[in-house]
């Protein structure tokens, strides 16, 4: 590296050092400081360490993290010359939901309540998303962030099975407890977070050549699958059982495939290991009337109130964050939102938000596609390769998911759907390097 060169950007490429003359006209990558202000951020969005030690909560790292991940990246495209974002459809689609849902505040039930919940949750993972989508420029960074997902939901799911274990439960509540912080205390939301990293976890097994580390992603997708299971989510066992359907429909072509009717295998003898009470919880999802809690009976009552919510105010809806609001009006005061995201979109924003956010999935889970296709057919298609498609897998695993989850704007979807967009643009850039 010059010397003459900060230590937070990446020494420049040397076209004459044998690099392809594609390269050396490339946009330049961006800088490490951004990238590691951004695994940061993770970091701290998952496992939460202002809760295990209170004396960060005044700090505000995630918001340090997040600020930082922002004006080292800006810093980095401005000093180069190029627009402070790259802009993709994917983002103008987000962008022009969160000016919807700004337009809908004056019409909302509670306006204050409205932005208060703007600037609480849709900001932030408007921010999320751009940076991922901006700071993920080459497959290493793609591979790197993977790997930390992977590796931070161990902690995750060790303390999921560990309260299994020891009856470690939520209050007021006959379940198990999740992690201490506020994306997986829920045993529901931690279902739904171990199910959308479960797919990078196989996706990094695909790719492995190292034996050490085949090793360690079978067990790390094990114990997801393990903590999935002990969450008693009936939200969590459809995904699980997507995710499992859509890789072996993928993997029924290649030389993995073999792998399918193992895992079969293992799954059918560990029925008899499941608690009695979970199989009794997982047949109410077809036989509703037999759920003793009645929370099954509760939530198909509220989709119901919910759609003709919708259908009443269908232009703005009742405000962002409103739907809990909305639904006390419609079928009495208890509280809860409907556990539905697209329901939640329409009770809130209206049908124009839901297609805006129909849109937006829509342009994730496709940006995926090209490099899905350019590997189908290898015998060794790469690390983009099943990046992308691991990717793509949990897009669709959220896509049944959110029917039963009120997270329309939490982070879950759009930490993903960023990536999505970044690993597109990567294989993107790769591929005109290769035509030049």
């Amino acid at each position: 590296m010059d010397s003459n060169t900060p230590w937070w950007r990446e020494p420049a490429i040397d076209s004459s050092q044998g690099e392809p003359a594609a390269a050396s006209r490339s946009q330049p990558q961006g800088n490490s400081l951004s990238y590691w202000a951004l695994v940061g951020l993770t970091f701290v969005l998952l496992l939460a360490p202002q809760e295990q030690l209170p004396m960060l909560a005044p700090l505000r790292i995630a918001l340090l993290s997040a600020l930082l991940a922002v004006l080292a990246q800006g810093y980095h495209r401005l000093s180069n010359g190029l627009p402070l974002i790259d802009f993709h459809p994917a983002i103008k689609l987000l962008l022009i939901l969160l000016a919807w849902a700004v337009v809908t505040v004056p019409f909302s039930y509670w306006p204050g309540g409205s932005v208060a919940y703007l600037l609480k949750f849709l900001i932030k993972t408007t921010i999320v998303f751009v940076l991922l989508t901006q700071v993920i420029d080459n497959l290493p960074k793609l591979k790197g962030i993977s790997w930390a997902l992977v590796l931070m939901s161990v902690p995750l799911a060790a303390t999921t099975v560990g309260n299994f274990i020891s009856g470690v439960q939520i209050e007021g509540g006959e379940r198990v407890a999740g992690y201490t912080a506020g994306l997986t205390a829920n045993p529901n939301d931690m279902a739904l977070m171990l199910n959308l990293i479960l797919p990078l976890c196989i996706a990094l097994l695909l790719d492995s050549r190292q034996r050490t580390a085949k090793l360690l992603l079978v067990g790390i997708a094990g114990l997801l699958v393990v903590a999935i299971i002990t969450t008693f989510s009936r939200a969590g066992f459809l995904t699980l059982v997507v995710t499992a359907t859509t890789y072996a429909w993928y993997l029924r072509r290649r030389r993995q495939r073999v792998w399918a009717p193992v895992v079969l295998v293992l799954a059918v003898c560990a029925l008899p290991l499941l608690p009695g009470s979970y199989v009794e919880r997982i047949q109410t999802i077809v036989n509703i009337e037999q759920d003793s809690t009645g929370s099954a009976q509760t939530r198909l009552s509220d989709m119901k109130a919910a759609l003709l919510l919708g259908l009443e105010h269908p232009i703005v809806g009742a405000g962002l964050g409103m739907n809990e609001l909305a639904m006390n009006r419609e079928r009495g005061e208890t509280w809860t939102a409907v556990h539905n995201v697209y329901l939640q979109l329409l009770v809130e924003l209206g049908f124009p938000g839901l297609i805006l956010y129909l849109l937006l999935f829509h342009h994730c889970l496709t940006a995926t596609a090209a490099s899905h296709r350019r590997g189908i057919g290898k015998s060794h298609p790469g690390s983009q390769f099943y990046l992308s498609e691991g990717l793509r897998v949990s897009l669709i695993a959220f896509a049944v998911a959110a029917i039963f989850y009120p997270v329309a704007f939490h982070f879950y979807f759009y930490y993903i759907a960023g990536l999505a967009v970044a690993a597109s643009r990567i294989g993107s850039q790769d591929n005109a390097g290769g035509r030049a």
